[in-house]
């Protein structure tokens, strides 16, 4: 299992060694960086804008993302990040535990991905996000789902 620990703005404050094994990362690269050192250009940006709004409510993300390594290959995982509290109960940062997924799940999700990336393509910049966004929401409400059913459904094949 890949862990790793961000603070509230996504910097990196721990990685374990699998993390580093597989991203071909060192710990000083690591940490203090975003955690979107690992960000492959074909996810879209869509996918972590909803990330993060699922976090910022409080409420853990399940999703499968391409990651890039430090020598720009790839590696996919089912991704389970949750919001870290403190003893009072006070969100300090970001948990996330990830998976190697289902060959089946990468394969059924690669074309929702790049139709996201699309989508992007035509919005615009400053639309992007929103304009993916909106096309994964649309998809999940078309399998009259939600969208932790479509992924988790995914993952468990």
């Amino acid at each position: 299992m890949i862990v790793s620990k961000t603070d509230l703005t996504g910097r990196i404050t721990y990685a374990n060694r699998t993390f580093m094994r597989i991203s071909n990362f060192a710990e000083r690269d690591l940490l203090g960086v975003q955690h979107n050192i690992v960000r492959h250009p074909d996810m879209p940006r869509g996918v972590y804008r909803f990330m993060w709004e699922t976090l910022k409510s409080g409420q853990e993300f399940f999703g499968l993302v391409k990651n890039m390594t430090a020598d720009g290959a790839y590696y996919w995982v089912f991704a389970n990040v949750t919001p870290d509290l403190d003893a009072s109960g006070r969100m300090t940062g970001y948990f996330s535990v990830r998976r190697p997924p289902p060959a089946d799940a990468v394969r059924a999700v690669v074309p929702l991905y790049e139709a996201m990336l699309r989508a992007e393509r035509e919005a615009g910049v400053a639309n992007a996000p929103d304009a993916s966004m909106a096309l994964l929401h649309k998809t999940v409400e078309d399998l009259n789902t939600t969208y932790d059913k479509f992924v988790l459904g995914l993952y468990k094949g």
